[in-house]
């Protein structure tokens, strides 16, 4: 996006900057169904794919963010500090990044999911993405708290969405509880450092719906301070 049209959108308003890199997080994030869906295929040459989609994405939502510090006016008539808007770009940026992370090692050691737990697997995935998604929700609503003076019953509602990440992270966490058995179960069948590969996978791909409910964390200390 040329560094005028940035401009103008914080002329707008100084949150439409702020929702278009969220929804090409969002957007970065959602490739890893189809980017897992290639991988229980066994089909490494469409993750590959995925993967520089994935990455694409994450370098386009990098670009908004570079371009947010530098442009974010210092004179925001608004009750939000600029730092706080700054820090949770930040935040938001990391889920990006994880999606990439996340692509870039299971295509670079190219080890699949046991079949088995492709199903369960599949679901974990798709719950931490809720979370990625509410998180993106809650900065969408964010113009209507504006427009409100950040109180009343906007501000509720937007605390209340906030409150749902909680529940889909704790949802994530008994998903993952239940994949690691999954794992140990069938861990025998594997070569070890395979095996340490697929837990630390499980792992990552939780980090989503922590790191998600760090953004809205964030907004709720942001709304706090307004």
């Amino acid at each position: 996006m040329a560094m005028n049209n940035i401009l103008g959108l914080f002329a707008h308003s100084p949150l439409k900057p702020l929702q278009k890199h969220s929804n090409k997080v969002t957007e970065c994030c959602e490739l890893l169904v189809p980017f897992f869906e290639a991988i229980f295929r066994e089909d490494w040459n469409a993750a590959e794919q995925f993967r520089l989609d994935i990455s694409a994405h994450e370098r386009q939502a990098d670009a908004l963010k570079r371009e947010i510090r530098l442009k974010l006016p210092r004179g925001l008539f608004m009750p939000i500090e600029r730092t706080d808007l700054l820090e949770l770009v930040t935040q938001q940026d990391k889920l990006a990044n994880y999606a990439k992370d996340i692509a870039g090692r299971m295509v670079g050691r190219q080890f699949g999911i046991p079949p088995e737990m492709h199903d369960e697997f599949m679901s974990y995935v798709r719950r931490s993405l809720d979370a990625t998604e509410q998180a993106h929700k809650v900065i969408e609503e964010m113009d209507q708290l504006l427009e409100t003076g950040f109180k009343g019953r906007e501000l509720n509602f937007v605390n209340q969405m906030i409150n749902e990440l909680d529940i889909i992270e704790d949802d994530t966490d008994q998903m993952q509880i239940k994949l690691r058995k999954m794992l140990y179960e069938v861990e025998g069948r594997y070569n070890p450092i395979d095996v340490m590969f697929l837990y630390k996978i499980i792992e990552w791909v939780g980090v989503l719906a922590d790191q998600a409910q760090r953004v809205g964390s964030r907004i709720e200390l942001m709304l706090a301070r307004s």
